[in-house]
């Protein structure tokens, strides 16, 4: 399962991962359920993030078994990665959404690469050359950085090749686990090259990705950002406050009732929210990392 090559990783920051309140943050504040009708608009997404762990091939000819049969009409454009040193990755267009799709791989439980990745936890100020204008402030997990680095000149020539051909401005950027986090730097790394366009991001388990700085950073993004987390899943308290990471805003947290709480602020400590339903590890459960999400399960099904 993906779910256990990342927490093998990020388990070892275990002793530093613990609840903490975000300042200033009332924790009962509007915090909302999502109807039935919203949860369901999340869903082509979630078969798309779950589509990252199919190989190359398999994505570029989108006959990745029920990942790919979810969204039929998708029109794909590029993939790459290998699984290992480089994630899985794949851009295509969907004309149901009228939008461009990147998707990124998680971690693969079979590959220890990845395995070194989630575990380099140390912040780091993003690469200038790929992220031009940003302040030093803005640090982030370095492992994740380097993932998001190796895919980045070849994701963004296909996204542009993808608005071309179908005459598109909007941008869908989702993944699962490492695959959120390496989506998550894309929707700060796109905008600085291809700033005439609309961007949602949509991760699923994701970890913490940066710091304070970071997280506002995101949050005055004009992209639409969402991170849903399932039930008691340990991997989104990770790498923990105390060594300075800090989600944005956006999180989605589905409880055990089945109910998704739309979580406003940065890590939300309300017990509806994961930050107050999973206060160390050992609260956690990590089967809930892979989901179901709505039904889906992430993996490739191929």
């Amino acid at each position: 399962m993906p779910a256990l090559a990342l927490g093998a990783a990020l388990l070892a920051l275990a002793p530093f991962v613990q609840a903490a309140a975000a300042p200033g943050l009332d924790a009962r504040q509007s915090i909302t359920a999502l109807t039935s009708e919203q949860i369901t608009t999340f869903t082509p997404y979630t078969w798309y993030a779950s589509a990252g762990y199919c190989a190359a091939s398999e994505t570029l000819s989108w006959t990745c078994g029920s990942n790919c049969e979810a969204n039929p009409d998708f029109e794909p454009v590029a993939s790459g990665g290998n699984g290992d040193s480089t994630q899985y990755w794949f851009v295509g267009y969907d004309p149901t959404l009228d939008t461009v799709v990147v998707s990124h791989q998680g971690t693969d439980p079979d590959e220890i690469l990845p395995l070194i990745t989630d575990g380099d936890a140390v912040l780091g100020n993003l690469n200038s050359t790929l992220f031009p204008g940003v302040s030093s402030d803005v640090e982030v997990h370095q492992g994740f950085a380097d993932a998001q680095a190796s895919t980045a000149s070849d994701v963004l020539s296909a996204v542009q090749t993808t608005m071309s051909k179908y005459s598109t401005s909007s941008i869908a950027l989702v993944g699962h686990s490492l695959g959120a986090a390496i989506s998550l730097l894309d929707a700060v790394y796109l905008p600085l090259h291809i700033s005439d366009a609309t961007y949602t991001y949509v991760g699923y388990g994701l970890p913490r990705v940066g710091n304070q700085a970071f997280a506002n950073y995101v949050d005055a993004l004009s992209a639409s950002v969402t991170h849903i987390n399932n039930e008691e899943d340990p991997i989104p308290i990770c790498p923990g406050m105390s060594l300075g990471y800090v989600h944005p805003s956006g999180e989605v947290h589905i409880e055990d009732s089945g109910e998704w709480a739309a979580c406003p602020g940065q890590d939300n400590p309300s017990t509806q929210c994961i930050v107050g339903d999973v206060p160390t590890i050992l609260d956690g459960d990590e089967s809930d990392h892979d989901g179901p999400y709505n039904g889906v399960t992430m993996g490739c099904s191929s």
